[in-house]
């Protein structure tokens, strides 16, 4: 028999980095071979940065005391260490592919501190893209370029103030960029509980109702404040 209680609605969470935190890491590549960035099969236009081409060589940089489980570089670029790689495989979570060994040239430690020792081995991945879209009438987005294509979903956004996907584009992936706004990485209530149980560092996950970008004051007006202290 059916049940009368209503389902739950799936969360999603958007991924960002914890900046000066424990395990605050960040890559630069070396002398990268690159290919075409990626386009809209609909309208033609770019929907990513240069794809990054093997051999896969980074020099890292340790802001914190140890080195982060997942680290995002240049175009947002994305690696993960090998024990998030077993374990995300291991719980049958979806929305990463690639796996390619990544090799360290250098790692450097950017803040006073011992030498860092050597680092854990490191995975390029790539999350998802092209099914789960953005629902651009419940977003709240400030927008400098109105939405030309049903597709990309394209709109140049100036500030957010919490977000919501189309219902019935999410195909079941649990990392993903969505089409409206590739350069933000989402992911499933599974990732959350799964990063959680195996405490992945070098991230936090902000409920997508809740995330808010707005560096110009648009939705929340401030007053002026002093630039944050430089990494070098």
């Amino acid at each position: 028999m059916a049940s009368d209680v209503p389902s739950r609605p799936m969360r999603f969470f958007v991924m960002k980095h914890v900046l000066w935190g424990d395990q605050d890491t960040e890559f630069s590549t070396v002398k990268a071979n690159v290919g075409p960035a990626p386009h809209c099969p609909q309208c033609g236009d770019t929907i990513g940065t240069l794809s990054w081409q093997p051999p896969y060589r980074v020099e890292l940089e340790l802001y914190g005391k140890d080195f982060g489980d997942l680290v995002e570089g240049p175009g947002g670029d994305l690696l993960v260490t090998e024990r998030f790689a077993e374990d995300f495989k291991a719980q049958g979570l979806t929305g990463l592919s690639g796996f390619h060994p990544v090799e360290v040239l250098r790692a450097r430690r950017k803040r006073r501190g011992p030498k860092p020792g050597p680092p854990p081995r490191y995975l390029f991945v790539t999350p998802a893209y092209g099914h789960t879209a953005l629902d651009m009438e419940r977003s709240r987005l400030r927008i400098s370029r109105p939405m030309k294509c049903s597709w990309c979903r394209y709109v140049g956004i100036d500030a957010i103030d919490g977000l919501a996907l189309e219902a019935g584009t999410w195909k079941g992936e649990d990392v993903f960029r969505p089409r409206g706004l590739w350069g933000r990485i989402i992911v499933s209530a599974r990732f959350m509980h799964f990063a959680e149980r195996h405490a992945m560092s070098h991230m936090t996950l902000v409920p997508l109702e809740k995330y808010v970008w707005d560096p110009l004051g648009l939705y929340y007006p401030r007053p002026l404040q002093l630039e944050p202290p430089s990494r070098s």
